[in-house]
């Protein structure tokens, strides 16, 4: 009989669906000091990476060029009986690349906002937002997920 890890473990196809249907994640740097420095980002998961536009100034950002580790976490479920989640650690890339930064703001603004609109409207607004923000891709290298779903209801 599979351990109850092995019977709520997400298969890649299901953690793919997962972070694409879910919104925000917490991402975990780490401070100079040693300790956590945690933050809610919105997100996109392209090409098995995690991906996120943040200030260029941001502590997350200061922490992750000192220290390209960080750890993310995206989570559902209300009760205990429908928790479900992945986290992933790996090394992070910021990228300063205006063009890079720029086209992720077109990709995180279809993915929250919709291809609707004005193009010419989306594409200022993308531009101003992302004048002071880098692109972070985290690329993991260890990956733990859960859905609680799977027991169906006991434990």
């Amino acid at each position: 009989m599979p351990s109850r890890r092995d019977q709520i473990t997400m298969t890649p196809e299901e953690i793919t669906a997962f972070l694409n249907e879910e919104r925000t994640i917490t991402v975990g740097s780490i401070n100079a000091d040693g300790t956590p420095h945690l933050t809610a980002m919105w997100f996109a998961y392209i090409d098995d990476t995690i991906r996120f536009w943040t200030f260029a100034k941001s502590q997350k950002v200061v922490n992750l060029r000192r220290d390209p580790r960080a750890t993310v976490l995206c989570e559902a479920g209300e009760t205990y009986e429908e928790l479900r989640g992945v986290s992933m650690t790996g090394p992070v890339e910021v990228v300063d690349d205006h063009d890079r930064v720029i086209e992720f703001g077109f990709a995180v603004h279809e993915r929250y906002w919709g291809n609707s609109g004005d193009p010419d409207e989306t594409r200022e607004a993308v531009e101003k937002i992302g004048a002071k923000r880098v692109l972070v891709v985290l690329t993991p290298q260890k990956i733990a997920s859960w859905d609680h779903r799977k027991l169906g209801g006991t434990y």
